[in-house]
This record gives structure tokens, C-alpha cells and sequence, in this order.
């Protein structure tokens, strides 16, 4: 079928990859188990991510996880962190995603060690950067955050006390 002169687009291609079969093609390329790895890149899928599934249960030992270049919205499924999952969780790449909203980054609070996170790009890091707030409202959010969109995090209290 095809509109003006257009290519038809099937049912697949306007369907998102899930984060369960980004998942399994990581361990077929790779040829380990990911929830035995440390570092898992779901980068740039094809069609792209669209939002977080509960298969981010199962990266018990992930430090480092790569979601960016996807159209993830909502950050999800983070709900039992406390208890075991993404626990080792360090840097988070969520660059070049759809987030638009402050609650759903806020979610990002909830990993216990969370130090590293890439966000730019995202619709609410655009729009706080234009409006010169992004890093403050960020790093307010994420206290244990030690560095943001690749720059090092100095909070106030750190200042007083190199001056002190």
C-alpha cells in the first residue's frame, strides 16, 4: 500500500524494541548472559526502544547501562532497586531519549549508587538548559550524582569545604 507516493510502514516498524529483545540479541552477540554482565549497551535499537520494561529485573550485576539514542518517555521499572535490582548500578546512559518530565527523571533517585549519568538531549534537559537551570535542578535531584552529561558534579557544600 502506499499514500502519496510513499512507502507503507508495517505494523513491525511502528512497533518499539523491547527492552527483553534488545536484551536477548545483546547475549546472542555477545554470547554471555546479561544478567551476569556489567556492562550492557542497548544503544541505537532499531526500531528504537520505547519505553523501560520489566526485563531490566534480570541485570543484577549491570554497572553500566546504555538506554541512549532510543525514544524511551518514561523511566520505569526501577521499583525494587532497594531490594537487589540495578543495586550495582553506576552510569546510566540516557542520552538522546523522549524524558520531558522532572518525575520521571526523579525516579533516577531511587538507584543506590548511581554516580554517573548522561542525559542531554532529552526534552527536559533542552529546555532547562535554555532556561540555564538544567545542571542545579539535576544535581539537586540525584544527590549522590558525581558527574553529569560528562562534567563533574561540585556541589556547594564540596566549594566551602577546598575553601575552608
Amino acid at each position: 500500500m502506499s499514500i502519496g507516493g510513499n512507502a507503507f510502514v508495517t505494523d513491525n516498524m511502528s512497533k518499539g524494541t523491547t527492552i527483553k529483545d534488545a536484551l536477548a540479541s545483546w547475549e546472542k552477540k555477545h554470547e554471555c548472559k546479561a544478567s551476569e554482565a556489567t556492562e550492557i549497551k542497548l544503544y541505537a535499537q532499531y526500531p528504537p526502544i520505547e519505553k523501560m520494561d520489566a526485563s531490566l529485573s534480570t541485570l543484577a550485576n549491570c554497572e553500566k547501562l546504555s538506554l541512549s539514542t532510543n525514544c524511551i518517555e518514561k523511566i520505569a521499572n526501577l521499583n525494587g532497586l532497594r531490594i537487589g535490582v540495578l543495586k550495582k548500578l553506576k552510569v546510566l546512559y540516557m542520552s538522546n531519549n523522549q524524558v520531558k518530565a522532572w518525575d520521571e527523571f526523579q525516579k533516577l533517585a531511587e538507584l543506590p549508587v548511581l554516580e554517573d549519568l548522561l542525559f542531554v538531549g532529552n526534552p527536559l534537559e533542552e529546555k532547562h538548559s535554555a532556561e540555564g537551570n538544567w545542571r542545579d535542578e539535576a544535581i539537586k535531584r540525584l544527590p549522590r550524582l558525581k558527574k553529569l552529561d560528562g562534567v563533574p558534579v561540585v556541589r556547594q557544600d564540596e566549594e566551602e569545604e577546598e575553601e575552608g
